[in-house]
């Protein structure tokens, strides 16, 4: 970048985590110019440190969080048929515990789970004798009762990328490393004049006739050291630690296990030989970098050795993961009851360019988001088009219909696996899951596995490193190993070193 002011961008995002790309790639579709920028890797906060889950919030009705969980209920299969390749449905698995929650309580709150969503199509809610049963396969033989529901997985990371790229594909000026050092309206109050200072220190000036700050943990920090504009809305910042283990147990399904303390701990199958288990609430200070502690290790480690057949010991562990998720200050003193819904705020005096600040959301809820929040900005832009992203797969996700989302990838998979027999079925299925219709461009050139270029570990090659680092703005090795890939699992630590080393002889893409 040279420096130079370009002429002015519709709508300028700051923050490349889920919301920032879900309304840059809305926007984009809306025939409106828009830019994105990200201080570090897309997805490199509190969107690639979730639980991977596409989910109403079963627990959220506890706190009357009705209209939260509807939209996300909603939104669950809209996600799984925008994107069939990152998201797929799940059976989870609510074993009884007469002394924390009666089961009528649990009958009524998955009834309301069920029912909240009249469209459902994913399985409903059952009871199940655990002794009996699939569901029961993990669990200690003392848990004989329990019920079975439905809810879903996403790559969180990838989810982020593919938003990107689809609004990179529509025009959208993607600045990948790239920190909003100084936003401030014009004199007029008309326009934005935006600095960015990118990797080197290189100076980028923009303009746009509005600006978003989905900042996330930082939202409140960038009102206070980026721009003049004060706000008295806050975030509650809370830290969730996620534990990795060997897997747990045999099957599809997870756990969802209650805690005497009223929290819910997930335990997932993840990652083809794994499990995730998650999530803690501790709140933290701004600035505090999340990393899952010794106490939080041992809290999931107790909670999953309660129930689970298999005990989990903290030498168990094989990787942990922490975020922060910005939750909208509703006041409550009890961080798991403080609201996961969302607020947008837009400061725009006498009609001056906007300044949409998002507080709060989560995954699930990511799109609808985007929506409202250009339907608050729309005022600004009478050319700005109708909302479309319900309808419309994301970057990738393009496949034929079939009966389930499951069956539309699987058959994707299958055609893909014939039109490549010299390569395993088993790695065409991961990069396949990783890539969806893209997995064609990827493996255009690929007939045997020799094609793919060196081989780094686990289903870890050479072509797609090149092809994440050419078209995904992956620049660093983490961006490579733990979120567009997550490969550094089913790595050695001397084969993360090797990979590492290897890609810092290569020459990244920030743009």
């Amino acid at each position: 970048m040279n420096g130079k002011e370009d002429a002015p961008l519709d709508l300028f995002v700051v923050g490349g985590g889920i919301n920032g790309a879900g309304i840059a790639c809305d926007a984009a579709g809306r025939t409106l110019t828009v830019g994105l920028c990200e201080m570090n890797d897309f997805a490199s906060a509190t969107s690639s440190a979730s639980t991977k889950l596409i989910h109403g919030g079963l627990r959220y009705l506890e706190h009357y969080e009705f209209r939260l969980v509807r939209e996300a209920l909603q939104e669950r299969e809209v996600l799984l048929a925008k994107a069939p390749h990152l998201s797929f449905p799940l059976r989870f698995v609510l074993p009884h515990e007469p002394h924390l929650r009666p089961r009528w309580l649990l009958r009524l709150g998955l009834f309301l789970y069920d029912h909240l969503d009249w469209r459902m199509e994913l399985p409903k809610s059952e009871a199940v004798d655990l002794a009996t049963s699939k569901y029961g396969v993990g669990l200690k033989p003392d848990f004989k009762k329990g019920f079975v529901y439905s809810d879903a997985w996403v790559d969180d990371a990838r989810l982020v990328i593919s938003n990107l790229k689809s609004a990179r594909e529509m025009g959208a000026r993607i600045f990948a490393r790239h920190r909003c050092v100084a936003a401030r309206r014009s004199e007029d109050g008309r326009l934005w004049h935006i600095e960015l200072a990118g990797p080197g220190g290189t100076a980028v000036h923009l303009r746009a006739r509005g600006l978003v700050n989905a900042t996330g943990p930082w939202v409140k920090r960038f009102l206070d050291e980026q721009t003049p504009i004060r706000t008295t809305k806050r975030v509650r910042l809370i830290k969730g630690s996620h534990i990795v283990v060997p897997r747990l147990h045999e099957g599809d399904h997870a756990f969802m296990l209650q805690n005497s303390d009223n929290r819910i701990v997930f335990v997932i199958p993840y990652e083809r030989c794994f499990s995730v288990i998650g999530t803690t609430d501790i709140p933290v200070e701004a600035g505090e970098a999340p990393v899952c502690t010794t106490e939080e290790t041992a809290y999931l480690c107790d909670i999953a050795s309660h129930y689970m057949q298999k005990p989990v010991r903290p030498a168990d562990v094989v990787w942990t993961y922490s975020g922060v998720r910005p939750l909208f200050d509703d006041g409550d003193d009890d961080p798991s009851a403080v609201t996961r819904d969302y607020h947008l705020e837009v400061d725009a005096p006498d009609g001056a360019a906007p300044l949409l600040s998002v507080f709060g959301g989560k995954i699930t809820t990511y799109r609808k988001l985007a929506e409202h929040a250009l339907a608050d900005l729309s005022g600004h832009y009478p050319h700005m088009g109708a909302a479309w992203t319900a309808t419309r797969a994301v970057f990738d996700g393009e496949m034929a219909d079939a009966p389930t989302f499951e069956e539309a990838f699987d058959r994707f998979v299958d055609g893909a696996a014939q039109s490549k027999p010299g390569l395993p079925f088993e790695l065409v299925r991961v990069l396949a899951r990783r890539h969806g219709s893209g997995l064609d461009e990827l493996l255009d050139k690929v007939r045997t596995v020799d094609d793919l270029g060196r081989h780094f570990g686990g289903h870890l090659y050479e072509v797609e490193v090149r092809y994440l680092m050419r078209d995904e703005w992956a620049a660093e090795p983490d961006d490579v190993l733990w979120r567009r890939t997550k490969e550094g699992l089913h790595m050695s630590g001397a084969q993360r070193d090797a990979f590492a080393g290897w890609m810092a002889g290569q020459r990244p893409n920030f743009t």
